[in-house]
């Protein structure tokens, strides 16, 4: 198994296109002064000792030096070692709201972006469970399969918007019957389903829903995402601009919470309302703890060579060639054509 020991390194590659244009422009400024004296013909007959391909090369050859020494201090590391080793874990399925009400504001800094920071530390806190999603909105869609690639988690999470899905609406229980569906046959773990939404244009028979969640040996915990008193929903054209009805007037989307807490109850869960503090997160985490684990075997790699001496050589080599490679032609090696 490979993979890097210092990853976040690997954002400073971001900085090459950067350096690469303004590489790029400094070499069409050069040029640009050159044919301000004169003829570019007549200029080359006066200076056949310079070359153009030559800083070209240089550059190139510093570029990748560069790219490769970012490789090298990201720290890439092979698996050699792999052991058996015994894990405690239950099972996860996130069912996320992300019609157009969940892009209001009385939750900071919107209900659906709220709702990702929740599952996103919520991932960051899970140690060996396994995790799922779910998104809906008049329908549902599994977007991730359950898994413990919590890095596929967050990636999924990052991509959700109201655009995903044309169909418009609230259709939770649609969301829990394919939450049910996508557990794994039935074993000792705990398995749950966490429902977030404000509930707002609710669709379906979700308690019924709920009740076979139940009979499935699934518990079901609703976050109620918003506020009772409502709030407008930005289109996203404009400050102040937000969605209207037919007749012209505002929509106010107001979290449904009755609705969430009764799914919570036929869910056998726990119902817990977001607002612009962690408290949920706790709360959730602390219902989570209390869930039965099973004791499963997983193989994992506990140790791991490091390859980074093989690039060192490398950038040692490009910088040598960027040393002996000059700016200028040599006189006594006119005669070789290497560039």
């Amino acid at each position: 198994m490979f993979r890097f020991s210092n990853p976040e390194y690997l954002y400073f590659l971001v900085i090459l296109p950067v350096l690469l244009v303004v590489e790029w422009m400094m070499h069409l400024r050069q040029r640009k002064r050159l044919r301000a004296f004169g003829n570019p013909v007549l200029l080359a007959q006066l200076m056949p000792d310079a070359s153009f391909r030559r800083p070209i090369a240089k550059t190139i050859l510093q570029l990748m030096a560069l790219t490769v020494a970012v490789f090298m201090v990201a720290g890439p590391q092979f698996g050699s070692k792999k052991e058996t080793v015994k894990r405690r874990s239950a099972e996860l399925m996130i069912a996320l709201d992300i019609s157009n009400s969940m892009m209001a504001e009385d939750v900071l800094p919107s209900r659906l972006e709220k709702s990702k920071q929740v599952v996103s530390r919520l991932v960051d806190r899970l140690d060996d469970d396994r995790i799922g999603l779910v998104v809906f909105a008049g329908e549902a869609y599994t977007q991730l399969p359950i898994t413990s690639d919590y890095i596929s988690a967050k990636v999924f999470l990052n991509t959700l918007s109201p655009d995903l899905i044309q169909a418009q609406g609230t259709a939770i229980g649609a969301a829990i019957d394919l939450c049910v569906r996508s557990f794994g046959p039935q074993g000792d773990a705990g398995r749950a389903i966490i429902v977030i939404t404000d509930g707002e244009d609710f669709e379906g028979d979700a308690v019924s829903s709920a009740q076979k969640a139940v009979e499935n040996g699934i518990q079901v915990h609703v976050i109620g995402m918003g506020d009772p008193k409502g709030s407008p929903i930005p289109t996203g054209n404009g400050i102040n601009d937000f969605r209207k009805d037919k007749a012209g007037q505002v929509v106010i989307t107001k979290l449904n919470e009755s609705m969430g807490q009764e799914i919570a109850a036929a869910g056998q869960g726990t119902y817990i309302r977001a607002d612009n503090s962690n408290a949920a997160l706790r709360s959730l985490i602390q219902t989570l703890d209390k869930m039965t684990k099973s004791e499963v075997e997983a193989e994992i790699y506990t140790a791991y060579d490091e390859q980074f001496q093989g690039l060192a050589w490398f950038v040692f080599v490009l910088l040598l060639l960027d040393i002996f490679l000059l700016e200028r032609k040599d006189p006594r090696l006119k005669n070789v054509k290497l560039f």
